[in-house]
């Protein structure tokens, strides 16, 4: 059985995927779409990886986003703001990642991870630290 803090880090990294796939979908530069699919597949990899752990404690995979809670209005939010333009959106997948990197400290930080969690979270947390500072590159890029 998972503990609740992996799974809520695990259905926040599946809301940050699909959240990423909608800015890519909707942003106005060739370069920054191709920036965008690419951290897709970068955290689609961590996904698969957290999903892998569920599997093995017995649980169901996330294959779909929550719908409720912090994490899913934020990454809903990043993609209206590319209605507003590639600069509103850059700022708010910067904004996305901050949530994203201090949710995954503050789980390394308790103990309320399972060892084999902790595990997986410490090798995730490297790919969640990737985003965070692309997040402050395109966030400076654009504005």
């Amino acid at each position: 059985m998972s503990s609740p803090t992996f799974k809520s880090l695990v259905d926040t990294t599946f809301d940050s995927v699909e959240g990423y796939r909608k800015a890519a979908e909707k942003a106005d530069s060739a370069q920054l779409k191709q920036a965008l699919g690419q951290r897709v597949q970068q955290r689609e990899q961590t996904l698969a990886n957290m999903n892998a752990q569920l599997q093995q404690q017995g649980e169901e995979l996330v294959t779909k986003g929550t719908m409720t809670g912090e994490a899913h209005q934020m990454w809903a939010s990043i993609t209206d703001m590319f209605e507003s333009g590639d600069e509103a959106a850059a700022e708010r997948v910067e904004e996305g990642e901050d949530y994203l990197k201090g949710k995954f400290e503050s789980a390394l930080d308790s103990d309320d991870l399972e060892p084999q969690e902790r595990s997986v979270v410490q090798q995730c947390y490297a790919e969640i630290c990737e985003g965070e500072q692309f997040g402050d590159m395109i966030e400076k890029q654009y504005d």
